[in-house]
């Protein structure tokens, strides 16, 4: 963790800015206002963006999604705005995260996805949020980030002038949805070349692979794996939950039988057993109420 956040060596910026959307129910923010660090001291004009979904009632938890698409794309409907709406029927308060695409530089959709958590944290008394109750949840590729965010993390710089920056980018736990967890040999081909290029490094490989980053700080994790993916072989899942195990971390992971990769196109017993038994596990950590 404090190696990942040495070699970033970034100063992040500042303020946020925030949009309505069309719908007049959700709220589009801009994570770096136009100028994106790179994870490599140099920055881009690009950015991330968050959208946020309030439910009607909210019940003070909140869930950072990170869509799926090999790192090549972002599946931000069935993998994004639609796991928000069913998170707001449960009062959770869902935010949609558009992290930039990495060709090939590894450390642009994590910084993504700690200015995510951090943005959210920093906001969570005006967006009813309890800032002890934020999560991160991922599908596929973007299963990678969210395994990456709970493994790469920091408690934020209490000096700096930007109020964003002073939070802490750990999540309070994670839900991977057939994540990609390794850049090892049972990874998704797909996505290790897009994040890290064509010829990693074996430090690169070993640093990514977030199964071998585990602690015992890493937050309680749900995994939900078919049992049948051929795109995304269920090992992935296996490997982090054993990790968690052996740090005593608790940790639930739900093998189902079938559904491959997408679980039958995001529809069907599969899917709706994974939503079921992750809000279930959710009430067990008192994150929200019985489903």
């Amino acid at each position: 963790m404090t190696r990942l956040l040495m070699i970033l060596g970034v100063v992040l910026t500042a303020s946020v800015c925030l949009a309505e959307n069309a719908d007049g129910k959700s709220e589009r923010l801009s994570l770096w206002n136009g100028k994106a660090p790179n994870g490599d001291g140099t920055m881009e004009d690009g950015d991330a963006w968050l959208t946020l979904h309030r439910p009607e009632k909210p019940n003070g938890t909140a869930i950072v999604i990170c869509p799926g698409g090999g790192y090549g794309g972002l599946v931000t409907g069935a993998e994004g705005h639609g796991i928000a709406a069913w998170l707001n029927q449960h009062g959770i308060t869902g935010l949609v995260l558009e992290y930039r695409l990495p060709k090939g530089r590894p450390y642009v959709p994590l910084l993504d996805a700690q200015r995510a958590i951090q943005t959210t944290r920093a906001n969570a008394q005006k967006w009813d949020i309890d800032a002890k109750k934020i999560g991160i949840m991922g599908f596929s590729a973007g299963g990678h980030l969210a395994s990456t965010a709970a493994t790469h993390f920091d408690a934020g710089v209490a000096q700096s002038a930007d109020p964003v920056r002073q939070q802490s980018s750990r999540p309070d736990f994670a839900i991977l949805i057939y994540p990609v967890v390794t850049m090892d040999s049972t990874t998704h081909g797909g996505s290790r070349r897009n994040l890290l290029g064509d010829k990693p490094s074996d430090e690169l490989i070993d640093l990514f692979s977030n199964e071998k980053r585990v602690t015992a700080e890493t937050p309680p994790t749900f995994l939900a794996h078919a049992q049948d993916d051929k795109v995304v072989v269920p090992a992935n899942s296996q490997a982090f939950y054993d990790a968690l195990k052996a740090h005593n971390v608790p940790t639930e992971y739900l093998k189902l039988p079938s559904g491959g990769h997408g679980l039958n196109g995001y529809k069907g017993p599969m899917w709706d057993a994974w939503q079921k038994q992750s809000l279930e596990w959710l009430t067990t950590l008192k994150l929200t109420s019985a489903p």
